[in-house]
């Protein structure tokens, strides 16, 4: 995510997306970088051995071909087989592969879920729609109504049932009420509503049967005799369960949220007039071992129920609210405040009111006619004369509410936030670490805290479920689980130590040497902070030369130029100097098609600039710079000069390590054939951005067998579109004609000139997936990867294993034992390599929880990974085994890392920093006009050990280069 939410990804029907071949109108007259596409329809890949440009955009099958390759793919996805083989199941429905087995590798331990086991009573559901008029697009107002309803009208009319209400168009009952359709009135006060008026509203409510719950699907799809998900008799079952906390606390999602949630005497603030809630989260899922109750604990920020003059003065960090706002300042707060609930503190009555703005004029200045004869009265002087109120902040703008045409104006000194009101803009770095030291809760801290939510809700007593016939244990789940071993990773010969197992997840390389050395002949450095002055800085880049060298790079020790020191409001002067200087020193050596390899740079004591540092150097300068922290700069720390180190080598593409069993091909269906490995992902704009794109990003193996380099693509695609639109482009050319190309051509053609071999096989993992979205992806992005093979040669179409990564779900692993240290980690979390596919995982279907992770602080979450198509028939050890390995191949720490698409998430994570940036540059399409091809060192960055360095920005399907941060 990635700015990655905390919610599910909103489902987009396939019918509004593009179609992978999409023609679209070509950028100028059609050119990549350093190349145009070829004409024909022969062989697309490069001879191994002949010379090539970076982009090369070469015809493939006609359309006709492609929408029949299509259709293939769908046929092969909707697997067709006999009664006999698999139970009857929709024809409409894509399969998934069924499950080959349960993993065998590893020591068996056990840990506990946070899942609990939910028994069901034999009951008839029935399913009825609801439509209310006049419509209503709030929840909690249709809430309202159907409570109301409900009082009204249970024993005269609904057979005394007790039914349950989503919110929306659906009403659930435990047998059937006594008509199949009825309309009835219903009246409603609206005892706080716009600008305090006491009304009643009256609403016409019908009620029609729709269908009946077939729990005898559930129970045969959860004993694996059935593969349809009986996805409709979940979503009863889980309204039922949600009812009674949506009546009693604030629903944000799956999530619950109250001020006395689990929580004790601490203050709840977290600054700039923001508190946080805890509360839970619940989901009804299907398991192995039955139907199961995910429960998590959760936490969210909240408006404080403050004066909103008090807000203002914490959120604008004002000292003396009695001076007049800026301009900047009162835009500021006119976004922060708009849409917010206030009700008034000056009349005795509750009043409540939605802001629509904030007056440009302070109070002082504000009137207002006060009857039809046009006659004026300022704000303050009608307060002090109507209420006796005298106005303590004059300066202070208004609150606006009403029309533009009667608008309502209401000093912010005399209103007070209504509670309850979530946050949903980004929160500043200072707001996230005071949430997390809040939130932030050990496994057994936060084991017992999941205990404490289930006992409180009280499901067995709840009257819903006893109602519909629910039974919730109170005991989590106990999971037979196994530690898989870590992989031995391969340094350089010469070192003291030429092999490692990691222990816990880490590893030290003090006594050993990077594999593939880079080399940096020309660098230099700047000094942006107060804190080191020269001497300190220059004895800094000394020793981390000397680390640079001990691990095997080769590293000129003399900078190209004296070191730089400058003030941080000069760093785009500053570094555009250096650039000048670092060509002329190098013009004056007599060194000609050479640029400065490394800047080091130092950044400022105050946060917040380095973005713009790598902005201007990587976006604009083409200079690959390495930042690094004052603080741990001034101490010099081994560690830390390491880890600089090991983020060096890569940027100036050398390799740092290697898994050992690649090397020795010991890595089924890997290191056999020729095998790309592919990671995806799309990160959306951050909550109240409505209009930004959002930004996918490929990444793929450029070497073979060892799978340790990386290539990536970006590209930028329509605002929160979760499928990836450009993994497979046709441009219509006036000149050329049809004009394949698209991220996984792109990366397909670059593994062929890197390896001289084309892939045999393809393994795509992709991450940000919801379940809701899982045939959907399934079918537009693996149409996409056929017709990018096909494009390249005819009856091109190596297996594919395409499998979905899973972060952001609420499951969690504790140990069993929180005091046996024999299967815990130091955190107390469990081990490192962890992998459960037994009883808490999909009832039939190829998925499994693994954390090759060690824990730092809080509780780990273990990645969630979901086979949705498996033609090189993995089996479950050879996955999991392949999966955990390659979460130790990062290269920028000694540590395993929780899912080897964080080097996906490498490519994303900058760009959505640079969003605006970004957007600008390809709008102005400047960026093929950047000589960042000017010399042959940075070709050399187009991929490097685990790490992507420069990338392709897709402009209307044509690829453009860009350095990454």
């Amino acid at each position: 995510m990635s700015r990655r939410g905390g919610g599910r990804r909103s489902d987009h029907s396939r019918e509004q997306q593009p179609s992978p071949a999409t023609s679209v109108a070509p950028l100028g007259g059609g050119r990549g970088v350093g190349g145009r596409g070829g004409r024909g329809t022969g062989d697309c890949f490069p001879p191994p051995s002949s010379t090539h440009s970076l982009t090369v955009f070469q015809t493939g099958p006609s359309s006709s071909a492609s929408d029949s390759l299509s259709i293939d793919v769908e046929q092969k996805l909707t697997l067709e087989v006999s009664a006999t083989e698999l139970p009857p199941a929709s024809s409409k429905a894509v399969r998934f592969p069924p499950r080959p087995g349960f993993g065998t590798v590893g020591n068996k331990c056990v840990v506990r879920a946070n899942h609990f086991l939910v028994s069901l009573a034999d009951r008839d559901l029935y399913h009825y729609d609801v439509s209310i008029t006049p419509e209503v697009t709030s929840r909690k107002i249709s809430r309202a109504v159907i409570t109301q309803l409900v009082i009204s009208y249970r024993q005269s009319h609904l057979g005394n049932r007790r039914p349950v209400y989503d919110g929306k168009k659906s009403l659930y009952t435990a047998g059937s009420l006594p008509f199949s359709s009825k309309e009835f009135v219903v009246k409603l006060v609206d005892k706080d509503g716009e600008a305090g008026q006491r009304r009643e509203r009256e609403f016409k409510v019908a009620i029609k049967l729709a269908s009946r719950a077939d729990l005898h699907h559930l129970q045969q799809f959860l004993n694996g005799k059935q593969m349809d998900t009986p996805q409709e008799t979940i979503q009863v079952l889980d309204v039922v369960l949600r009812e009674s906390p949506s009546r009693k606390y604030t629903v944000v999602g799956r999530s619950f949220f109250s001020q006395t949630l689990g929580q004790g005497d601490e203050s709840r603030e977290i600054g700039d007039g923001l508190e946080y809630w805890r509360g839970f989260y619940q989901s009804l899922r299907p398991t192995q071992m039955g139907l199961s109750l995910n429960i998590d604990v959760s936490a969210t920020s909240f408006y404080e129920s403050v004066k909103v003059s008090d807000f203002a003065t914490k959120y604008l960090n004002i000292r003396d609210p009695k001076k007049p706002l800026s301009d900047t300042d009162r835009i500021k707060l006119k976004k922060v405040l708009r849409g917010l609930r206030v009700e008034v503190l000056h009349v005795q009555h509750v009043r409540r009111y939605k802001v629509s703005g904030v007056t440009t004029q302070p109070l002082s200045h504000l009137t207002f006619p006060l009857d039809e004869s046009g006659k004026s009265i300022s704000v303050i002087q009608y307060f002090f004369e109507k209420y006796g109120v005298r106005l303590q902040y004059p300066s202070l703008p208004a609150l606006q509410s009403g029309s533009d045409i009667k608008p309502i104006y209401l000093p912010m000194e005399v209103c007070k936030i209504v509670p309850g009101q979530r946050f949903c803009k980004k929160l500043n770095e200072r707001q996230v670490t005071a949430l997390l030291r809040a939130t932030c809760k050990r496994p057994r801290e936060r084991e017992n805290s999941i205990a404490q939510m289930v006992r409180e809700n009280n499901y067995n007593r709840d009257e819903y479920a006893v109602e519909f016939g629910i039974q919730v244990t109170n005991t989590p789940a106990t999971i037979e689980a196994r530690v898989l071993p870590p992989p031995v990773l391969r340094y350089h010969e010469t070192g003291r130590e030429k092999k490692v197992q990691p222990d816990m997840g880490q590893w030290n390389m003090i006594n050993m040497k990077m594999l593939n050395g880079g080399t940096v002949e020309y660098w230099a450095c700047v000094n942006f902070s107060s804190r080191l002055n020269s001497n300190i800085a220059c004895q800094f880049c000394q020793e981390l030369v000397r680390m640079c060298s001990s691990k095997g790079m080769a590293f000129n020790p003399n900078p190209l130029l004296n070191m730089f020191s400058a003030r941080p409001d000069q760093i785009e002067r500053t570094l555009r100097e250096v650039l000048n200087r670092s060509e002329k020193a190098l013009t004056s050596k007599g060194v000609k098609g050479k640029q400065l390899q490394l800047l080091i740079i130092i950044l400022p004591d105050v946060g917040g600039l380095y973005g713009t540092i790598k902005r201007i150097c990587e976006t604009e300068l083409g200079l690959v710079s390495q930042c690094c922290q004052p603080k741990h700069a001034g101490k010099m720390g081994k560690q830390y000069l390491e880890n600089l180190s090991l983020k060096i080598n890569v940027k100036v593409g050398g390799r740092n390590t290697v898994l050992a069993d690649a090397i020795e091909k010991r890595i089924p269906l890997v290191t056999d054939r020729p095998t790309i490995i592919f990671g995806a992902d799309v990160t959306h704009p951050q909550p109240g951005e409505d209009s930004s794109p959002s930004i996918a990003a490929v990444v793929a193996s450029m070497d073979w067998p060892e799978v340790t380099k990386y290539r990536g693509l970006v590209s930028a695609q329509g605002h929160r579109v979760e499928l990836i639109e450009d993994l497979y482009k046709v441009v219509n050319d006036s000149q050329r004609g049809m004009v394949h190309g698209g991220m996984i051509r792109e990366l397909l053609i670059s593994f062929r000139r890197s390896t001289n071999q084309k892939p045999h096989r393809i393994l795509f993992f992709r991450d940000g997936v919801s379940e809701g979205q899982f045939s959907q992806v399934l079918l537009y992005e693996m149409d996409a990867i056929r017709k990018a093979c096909a494009s390249l040669e005819e009856g091109y179409l190596p297996p594919v294993t395409f499998v979905v990564v899973q972060k952001r779900h609420h499951t969690r692993l504790f140990p069993a034992d929180h005091n046996n240290r024999a299967f815990t980690d130091r955190s107390g979390n469990i081990l490192p390599g962890t992998v459960v596919d037994t009883k808490i995982c999909h009832p039939t279907e190829f998925d499994f929880y693994l954390c090759s992770h060690a824990g730092i602080q809080g509780t780990s979450r273990p990645t969630h990974y979901h086979v949705l198509l498996d033609e090189n028939n993995f089996s479950p050890n050879a996955l999991q085994t392949l999966t955990n390995n390659l979460c130790y191949t990062y290269a920028r720490c000694t540590r395993s890392v929780s899912l080897e698409l964080d080097i996906t998430l490498r490519v994303i994570n900058p760009i959505v920093d640079l969003r605006l940036e970004l957007e600008v540059v390809l709008e102005r399409r400047v960026v093929q006009s950047r000589p960042y091809l000017k010399s042959k060192e940075m070709l050399k960055m187009l991929c490097f050990t685990a790490e992507i360095c420069t990338l392709y920005v897709s402009v209307q399907g044509f690829f453009v280069l860009v350095p990454l941060l």
